[in-house]
């Protein structure tokens, strides 16, 4: 019968942490001059940055173009395993090579790196050990080095592959800073999702699925509650007879108004409305009308073309694009 084997999941999980951290900030001691003319190598690239590995570092390599397409350096991930089978086609001659191995000695690897040599294309090692095939065969090294993985047992990549993961994010973030890689163009690769609608959604793309609820400053009540009700926004602009924009008027107002028994027979918009209400530009960016309602505690602003009283946007239009 298998002995029932203790284990202090807490202390168990904490120790690979702490491993782990140690791993990545052993790391800083290998940002050198290798690092600093691969990344000026990567930016000054005319092709693409093709990622290459086997087994764990393949994986990584997969997360390291992805992060490089979304920031603006043009990358593919090629399985060393297949590249010797054919997918060494998709290698052209302005492509910049990162081979990524923790020993540096896989057998596919030592395949591979002569072929690669012989096309001319530049090569990268992204190694553990300073000593192996990979490491005296590449250009530049990016040395990922750790002292202990993070398994018990100290063989199954743990503390190898992170430090890998965060050599790939030093290089990205450096490429994202020396090609002045704004949100813009982030924004331009991400379109899709609630990241990309918060970069490029702007508040004139909701406000304009409303129709424009306005009274005059001299509407009777009647024509406020009913401008109110059949634009279903809860609120509406009150403007002056230049068309520019004098206050609000919300739902809320009007129970108030109700609450103080007021006499209502008389009452135009001009006696309930808020005057200095809160706006915002048509072309500002959605999540910042988000900000804005928080801070004020509201659930809806005015939005303004210029001096120029545009439409309601309403927390609702961000609940539903999933800003929130």
């Amino acid at each position: 019968m298998k002995q029932k084997i203790t284990v202090n999941i807490r202390e168990t999980g904490k120790r690979t942490i702490k491993l782990e951290a140690a791993a990545i900030e052993g790391l800083e001691a290998f940002v050198n001059d290798d690092f600093e003319q691969t990344v000026n190598l990567v930016a000054q690239c005319r092709g693409r940055v093709v990622v290459t590995g086997i087994g764990k570092s393949a994986v990584i390599a997969q997360k390291i173009v992805a992060t490089f397409n979304s920031t603006g350096t043009p990358a593919l991930f090629m399985h060393a395993a297949d590249a010797i089978h054919g997918d060494l086609g998709m290698i052209t001659p302005d492509d910049v090579v990162l081979c990524i191995s923790k020993s540096g000695e896989s057998p596919e690897v030592k395949v591979l790196v002569p072929l690669l040599k012989n096309m001319g294309n530049t090569l990268i090692a992204m190694v553990g050990k300073m000593d192996s095939y990979l490491a005296q065969s590449a250009h530049f090294v990016l040395n990922t080095s750790v002292a202990q993985e993070a398994c018990p047992n100290n063989l199954a990549p743990t503390s190898s592959t992170t430090a890998q993961l965060v050599m790939g994010d030093a290089l990205a973030v450096c490429l994202i800073e020396l090609k002045g890689f704004t949100a813009e163009d982030f924004a331009r690769f991400h379109p899709g999702g609630t990241l990309g609608k918060k970069l490029y959604l702007r508040v004139g793309d909701l406000s304009r699925l409303h129709q424009i609820p306005k009274v005059k400053l001299k509407s009777t009540l009647r024509e406020v509650i009913v401008e109110i009700s059949s634009k279903m926004l809860g609120v509406t602009g009150v403007v002056n007879d230049k068309g520019g924009l004098e206050g609000i008027i919300t739902d809320g107002d009007l129970r108030r108004m109700l609450e103080k028994n007021m006499d209502a027979s008389g009452v135009i918009a001009e006696d309930i409305m808020s005057r200095n209400p809160k706006t915002i530009g048509h072309d500002e960016l959605a999540v910042n009308a988000l900000e804005l309602m928080r801070a004020y505690d509201i659930t809806q602003l005015l939005v303004m073309n210029g001096d120029q009283y545009h439409g309601i946007i309403h927390l609702h239009d961000l609940i539903r694009e999933g800003i929130i």
